[in-house]
């Protein structure tokens, strides 16, 4: 692997002994459910497609239990008109699909209605997940899936390393890393596959994440000196820096629900740690204290920060409050080799990366346990949730 594609993962390693000081693991016991029974007709492969898929994001919700005699009961014939009924309430789909592709997505867009009408709460399940198949040290491409794991979507085909994609808020494009010039730049691709590079920077250009209001873009580039934290504004296309520390590099950026503040990761004490930056006084303040490497942080639409922590030599997604910093912070998931969690638009589930798969977490203290994406072979990592 190349040096400036190291940089650009963010992938820097200390040599100093860390013991992790007292923290409050998640043992997932799995809270009760609001059970659901799905009995929907049809046996042709579209209506198997919704019932599957359905099954499938109502599991993943955190929120139901698919079982036998449900509190809710979901029934009627895909394509022609399905119901759930129970609790006092109902909730109606009529929509028409020709084939699986097109009855998995009636479904979720079914189960997202289900969450809503029965919890109040925002489903996930329409929400696409980005990330990348690392094939070769210097090749890997990006790809497309949704949470209950089907129809997924191949987007670059280049032979060159792909790395760090985030979506643009509310669009269906992603900024990616990628090496198509050697130089790692920064790429916006939209689901068409029409690719276009961000900017012609000099040197290093990497770590894209737009502002909530998509009217800049925070970033690391190192045509200045070593790499630092920047900010693009699109409408002048000038950039403003962040960060000077020319002993240290910056990466992975992410905002905050406001767009007043970036979490980002620096090395300025020789190891990875998270930081703080006010955008409009440039003051920034570290936050992890912690954890001998703490790497990939992601703001979520609820304020809670994520991130992933090495501690005894293992890695584990933390979650906390980043304007109380390490005294909120807690773990939720066990030991392994955790990176790149993402948060899922309803603030309480996150997609991250553990032993060359993707998992879904739940974060909910009495949440399910961590539930694989998919099966397929590969080394997949770097999810990156839309939302």
């Amino acid at each position: 692997m190349t040096r400036k594609l190291i940089l650009a993962m963010a992938a820097v390693s200390a040599a100093y002994v860390f013991a992790a000081p007292p923290t409050v693991v998640v043992k997932k016991a799995g809270a009760e459910r609001i059970v659901v029974s799905v009995e929907t007709a049809g046996s042709d492969a579209a209506a198997k497609a919704f019932k599957d898929s359905l099954t499938r994001n109502l599991s993943l919700s955190g929120y139901f239990q698919v079982g036998a005699n449900g509190q809710i009961r979901v029934t009627g014939t895909p394509g022609a008109g399905v119901k759930a009924v129970g609790a006092g309430k109902q909730v109606s789909s009529s929509a028409a699909f020709a084939d699986a592709k097109a009855a998995r997505m009636a479904a979720r867009q079914f189960s997202d209605a289900i969450v809503q009408a029965y919890t109040g709460k925002k489903g996930f399940a329409c929400d696409r997940i980005a990330f990348v198949n690392r094939k070769g040290s210097d090749n890997a491409e990006l790809y497309t899936a949704y949470p209950d794991g089907y129809d997924i979507r191949q987007l670059t085909s280049d032979g060159h390393a792909v790395v760090g994609p985030r979506w643009a808020p509310g669009k269906d494009e992603i900024f990616y890393t990628g090496f198509l010039q050697k130089t790692p730049l920064v790429y916006r691709i939209d689901m068409s596959g029409r690719r276009r590079l961000l900017q012609q920077f000099k040197c290093l250009a990497t770590g894209a994440a737009l502002s909530p209001d998509g009217a800049n873009c925070a970033l690391i580039l190192s045509f200045q000196g070593n790499p630092e934290l920047y900010i693009l504004n699109f409408a002048t296309k000038r950039v403003k820096r962040l960060t000077n520390t020319p002993s240290a590099s910056e990466a992975s950026p992410c905002w905050s629900p406001d767009g007043r503040h970036i979490a980002y990761v620096s090395d300025t004490t020789r190891h990875p740690q998270v930081y703080l930056m006010d955008v409009a006084t440039k003051q920034s303040r570290r936050i992890t204290n912690a954890g001998r490497e703490n790497t990939n942080p992601d703001w979520g639409p609820d304020g809670r920060l994520a991130w992933a922590t090495k501690r005894g030599g293992l890695n584990y997604v933390a979650v906390m409050d980043p304007m109380k910093g390490d005294s909120s912070a807690r773990l939720v998931s066990d030991g392994g080799s955790w990176e790149h969690p993402s948060w899922a638009a309803d603030g309480r589930h996150l997609i991250a990366s553990r032993d060359k798969a993707l998992f879904i977490i739940d974060t909910d203290p009495e949440g399910d346990k961590p539930a694989r994406l998919f099966y397929n072979q590969g080394n997949w990592m770097n999810p990156a949730w839309a939302r």
